[in-house]
Order: C-alpha cells, then structure tokens, then sequence
C-alpha cells in the first residue's frame, strides 16, 4: 500500500489520530491564559504588533483581534451574523462518480454530516472570517480499524505561527507543547482560509482592518464617556486676592474641583467663584455620535458589504429597505461557503477516504451553497402566456416550485372562478326571466344606441331559434368529433335568412343615421 502524506508532504502516523495534540499545555509554550493588548492600545503600539505578525511571530496579533471581538459589540455582531449566514446552510455531498461504490462513499460522509453538532462545528470553523485562517483538530475515532472523525476541536490560534515562507503553519513547542516548533501532523487539523484580501495569510484577515476602526472608535467612547459625565455642570472658575498664600490657593483649587459631585463648598472670606456656562452642547455632544457611528458603518461594510441590515435610519435607509437585503451581501456569502467547503473537501474527506479505502482518484464532495431563488412571479406570467399556445408543463413540477404537494382524492380543489353570466334583458323576446336578474334600462341618448337595442331585440328571437338548432346536435352527439361533423353538415340547412334581414336592416338604418348627422353639420 501506498504511503499517505497530506497536502504539505508530511507521512502519515496513524498513533497521534486518535489523540488531542494541540491542546494547552500547564509547563509548555501554549499557555492557556492568554495577554491583553488592547489595554492602553495606541497607533504606535498597533502598528508593531502588525509588523511582529508580519515579521512571523502573530501572538499579540491573535490576541488583540479576540479582544476587538470581546470589546466592540457592533464587530462580533455582524461577524457573527455572517459567519451564521454560512454555518446554517444545508449541505449537499456530491458522489465522485455514478459507480456504487462512490456512492457508498457519498452516503458515509452524508450520514456522518447529520450529527447535532455540526452546526456549532462550522461557525468556529469560520472563525477564519476574523482572523484570516482558522485550525481545527480532527480527533478521530476508530473501531475495529475503522476510521471515522470523532470531533472537531477548534484550536486556539495562539498556539500556531507561520515558517519563514510566510505559508506553512507550525505547531508551537511540536506536538508536546514543550519542543520545538514543529510541522502540523498529516490529517490532524482543518485549515481554513478566509480573505478579506489578498497577500500573506497572516495580513489578509478582516481583524487587521478591523483593528484600525477599533482603536480610533475607543478613543471617541473615552471622550464621550468624559463628557457625559460632566454633561451640564458649567466651568467653574476660582478668584484669589494678590496676597493670597499657596494654602489660601489650595483650598480655592479643591473647592472648585469638589463643587461639581458634592455640590457645596466653603471658601475663605474675600475669594469668588463664578460659574460659567457652556455654550453649544448638544452640537459637541452629536459629534461623538456620529463619529462612533461612522465608524460603525465601515465596518459593516468591510465585513458585510453594506450597511442596510444593520444600520437602518428613519427618513433614509430604514428597516423597510432594510428588508430587501439580504444579512449578508451574495457574492461574500457564496465565497465564504465555497472557502469552508473547500476547507473540508481537502482536510478531511479526502483523508478520511484514504484511510478507509486507500488513495483513489475520486472522492465524494461537499457543497455548501443555497438554493438558486427562482422568480415566481416571472414563471406564472410565462405560464400564463405560453401555456394557451401549446406548452406542455408537468403540473407536480409547478407544484413543487411553489412548494404546492399533489391534491389527495378527498382533497377540496380550489379551481378558477366561473365568468360572470351575461345579463339579458327580460324585455326581449326569448328571455328566460326566471333565470336571470333584472335591471333597470337607461334610455339610449345617441341614434347609434337606439339602432344597436332595436337591432337586439329584433334579432334575439331569430339567434335563440339557431342556438336551440345546435344544442339539439350537441346533445345527440356522442363526442367532439361526431358534433363538428353533424354541425359543417348541417350549416347550411339552418334557417338565418330572418337573422339576416334583421342585420341588413339594421346596417341600413346606421347608414342613414350617419348621413343624417352629415347633413345637420353641413347645414
């Protein structure tokens, strides 16, 4: 058999699978407690945890970006919104062909993906999102030599670094957490890589931009934070006499720094204190506001691509519009998905079906993506239009794009309403007044009207005696066929000579209508 080796060329050894290995460590290097950073952080200070990263050594970096998570409510927000859009989506598993025996592969990984905890498993998969790359161990679990993943361990990112290259990960202090910094172990961890840009993995993160946003957004809530609590108390300034000694001084100084929170104070005979009130406040105190929101909507921006869902404003856009969008921009949601399937195509089910059947050539295949929305809307006005001309349509296949199951036997169907019956007038000869509903006759005001009424009442007699005729023939006819036969036969045996000198005569009186009403503009 074949030796296995990972992506990377490392050899397969099967002893440290079913082991954690890159777990904390009490006397080792990964150390499960972890420093704070972001305390006191300032652009000088950022700037060189951004250059230790680059330079090989992202400890602070991981680090500061858990605590921009922990810290900035709006960020772990909307990362978490998006890394949820994904997480949740159903999974599909493609067989690698049509032989049996790919299916049967298929079907393990498929019946292996409907654990509970999968879902939980696949957000901190996409904890890559923050961070630009994430590893989770695969501790397998193996039963009379066969394999299978057991659990997937995410694993701090503090306890990985990048080789000189910049690209290939390192396990710090090797797999003991007390040697050196070693190679990951084959078909032990699932990389995941996530871009918010291009370039080394370690700089392609959204928490390095975030970063930046972060610090300037801390800066604002200080000072706004100041300024709130001494929202309203004006400035308070103290007068001392010229022979006021430093005692005298110091005892106008606490009293005006005290007057504020306790509100009272004394001061020796001959010293003042005025009050001066501050002008403008309420447009100082937007100013924070809207800085911190500004700084708010980029972010959203960078890790959504948009602001609707989350940063909807009255008079613009409000949650109404809101509600066209969808959380997470398509195209970022579509890459995250095909990023995470990728991740898991290539570090774990290829691997596992090396270890259950040896190296093949095709392997069964994870798709993570929703659906394709289809316009329904746009569907029944097709159907509408080219159904009457000929198309022949599956009515289940309709159904099942509505999401419409087929009627049952004892089902009500719910069918087009009947037209409307035409109206007849009971005045004409030939109506039948019992089944029709009366109603009121306007009298007709131009000629043309007159004419087409009289024409109607002349008529209806002469059309009842014709439709009667081909009832008869619809009624002994045994099918379609044998009634056009009886009715092209019989066409011409139909009596429609006084139908026809009731329409000439109508015609005639049109005409003669029509010249009159020349005649009177003429004169």
């Amino acid at each position: 058999m074949t030796a296995l080796v990972d992506q990377w060329g490392n050899p397969l050894r099967k002893a440290v699978l079913t082991r954690e290995v890159a777990g904390p460590t009490l006397a080792g290097v990964r150390q499960p407690i972890a420093g704070y950073p972001a305390d006191g952080l300032n652009p000088i200070r950022l700037g060189n945890i951004l250059r230790e990263a680059d330079q090989g050594e992202p400890l602070s970096y991981f680090e500061l970006a858990e605590q921009i998570e922990e810290r900035d409510l709006h960020y772990v927000g909307v990362l978490g919104q998006r890394k949820r859009a994904v997480s949740q989506i159903d999974i599909t598993v493609k067989p690698g062909s049509d032989s049996a025996e790919d299916a049967r592969r298929a079907d393990m990984v498929t019946e292996w993906l409907e654990r509970d905890e999968l879902a939980e498993e696949l957000f901190d998969l996409l904890d890559a999102v923050g961070k630009a790359t994430s590893w989770t161990e695969i501790v397998w679990d193996v039963s009379e030599g066969q394999y299978q993943p057991g659990r997937l361990e995410l694993c701090d990112p503090r306890f990985f670094r990048y080789d000189r290259d910049g690209r290939t990960p390192l396990l710090r202090g090797g797999e003991d957490g007390k040697s050196q910094d070693s190679r990951l172990p084959a078909f032990k961890f699932i990389r995941t890589h996530i871009k918010a840009k291009s370039g080394l993995p370690i700089r392609s993160g959204l928490a390095r931009l975030a970063a930046w946003s972060w610090m300037f957004k801390a800066y604002t809530q200080r000072d706004w934070a100041i300024f709130t609590q001494t929202y309203g108390q004006p400035i308070r300034v103290g007068k001392y006499h010229a022979g006021a000694s430093q005692d005298d001084r110091d005892t106008l100084y606490r009293a005006v720094a005290n007057i504020a929170g306790d509100c009272a104070a004394i001061i020796p005979e001959g010293m003042d204190i005025d009050f001066v009130e501050a002008q403008n406040v309420s447009a100082g105190s937007e100013l924070y506001e809207k800085r911190a929101d500004w700084l708010d909507r980029q972010i959203s921006k960078a890790v959504l691509g948009q602001t609707n869902t989350t940063d909807a404003q009255a008079g613009g856009l409000g949650s109404g519009q809101a509600n066209v969008h969808n959380d997470v921009r398509e195209d970022i949601e579509k890459a995250d998905s095909k990023a995470l399937a990728a991740a898991l195509n290539r570090d774990l089910i290829r691997p596992w079906c090396d270890l259950e059947f040896g190296p093949g050539t095709t392997y069964p295949k994870i798709i993570i993506a929703r659906p394709e929305q289809e316009d329904l809307k746009l569907l029944s006005e097709s159907l509408k239009e080219m159904v009457p001309l000929g198309l022949r349509v599956s009515a289940t296949e309709i159904r099942s794009k509505f999401g419409l199951s087929d009627p049952g036997e004892q089902d009500e169907i719910l069918t087009a309403p009947a037209p409307a019956p035409i109206g007849l007038d009971p005045a004409r000869p030939g109506a039948d007044r019992s089944a029709i509903t009366l109603h009121a006759r306007q009298s007709p005001k131009h000629p043309a009207e007159q004419i087409a009424l009289q024409l109607a009442d002349q008529g209806d007699a002469h059309v009842q005696e014709m439709a009667g005729t081909i009832e008869a023939m619809l009624a002994s006819a045994s099918d379609l066929g044998e009634f056009r036969s009886m009715l092209t036969t019989a066409f011409g045996d139909i009596d429609s000579g006084a139908l026809a000198d009731v329409i000439a005569g109508g015609l005639a009186a049109a005409h003669a209508a029509g010249r009159s009403d020349i005649t009177d503009e003429s004169a």
